[in-house]
């Protein structure tokens, strides 16, 4: 059986170009050049139907190793909790008050980009902090 290595982390949402610039920001991915045949994504946007176009927008690890995300314009909003959400991994291999130090200096970065700190949760040796995207989606600083 063959073991696969590449896969994308699709988010449904209203606005694909904001959540996935917003993330961008969050993990330090990249927009992927246009596609084969087109010098901007806005002439590749020109190109498309009108139902199709700002349906979708992707972006990528710069250095490759992680997953692309990908966003889709969905009808629906969201209504409940995510039962999948992302846990940001700013603080691996730290303890105690170095830990919840680092945690709080990254949730204090994403609050101006239009993050949500929800909590933080300390019991004086992990952390973590969960907040919420700019369409609501749960994620974890980790």
């Amino acid at each position: 059986m063959m073991s696969i290595k590449k896969f994308q982390v699709t988010f449904d949402c209203a606005d694909p170009e904001r959540l996935g610039r917003f993330w961008c920001e969050v993990l330090g991915y990249v927009v992927p050049p246009p596609p084969a045949g087109f010098a901007t994504w806005e002439d590749f946007k020109d190109a498309q139907p009108p139902a199709e176009r700002d349906a979708w927008f992707a972006c990528v690890d710069p250095s490759g190793v992680g997953p692309r995300l990908y966003f889709q314009r969905v009808p629906e909003g969201k209504a409940v909790k995510n039962r999948v959400h992302l846990d940001v991994r700013v603080a691996t291999g730290l303890r105690g008050e170095e830990r919840l130090a680092a945690l709080e200096a990254e949730c204090a970065r994403l609050v101006p980009l239009g993050a949500v700190h929800v909590q933080t949760l300390y019991d004086g040796d992990d952390a973590c902090i969960p907040m919420l995207d700019i369409e609501g989606n749960e994620f974890c600083l980790d």
